[in-house]
């Protein structure tokens, strides 16, 4: 089971009001079309992960996100898969989708940008906001990725 941090910080322009995604940049601002941003400046982007989080997700991990700030905590879940590349430079995208792309961490969530406490989106609006959050590779696995074993073995 492993565990990565990653700081980042709160921007006027979060709005959080994707349904089916949420994105961690570490870019400096958000654009108009940014609805699935909840935090900005962080640390690191999906390339910038362990490599050992990256395989325990490939391997079809749940991940529990936890997004916490001074007054605030939430906690999203989705599945690791295979396919997943984590070679995108800047971002970290969890879906409610089974899309994936390089930005992609987990898919299948039970949370897009839109599912987030309006309180803590409010708190995130504030420059001065941080936010840790923690990406865990939990020892449960995807239903789907499961091996049965082999009676004769």
């Amino acid at each position: 089971m492993s565990r990565e941090f990653i700081t980042a910080r709160g921007h006027p322009m979060i709005r959080a009001t994707h349904p089916t995604t949420l994105m961690i940049t570490k870019e400096d601002s958000v654009g108009q079309r940014g609805n699935c941003i909840i935090a900005v400046g962080a640390d690191k982007g999906s390339l910038d992960l362990s490599d050992e989080i990256k395989e325990e997700i490939r391997e079809g991990s749940k991940i529990l996100l936890t997004l916490k700030t001074d007054e605030f905590e939430e906690n999203v879940f989705a599945w690791g898969h295979p396919a997943l590349t984590f070679t995108h430079k800047t971002d970290i995208v969890i879906r409610k989708s089974s899309f994936i792309c390089p930005r992609t961490l987990g898919i299948r969530s039970n949370k897009g940008a839109a599912d987030i406490s309006r309180e803590m989106v409010r708190h995130l609006q504030n420059t001065k906001s941080m936010v840790e959050i923690s990406i865990e590779a939990l020892p449960e696995l995807n239903p789907i990725f499961k091996r049965q074993k082999n009676p004769n073995s």
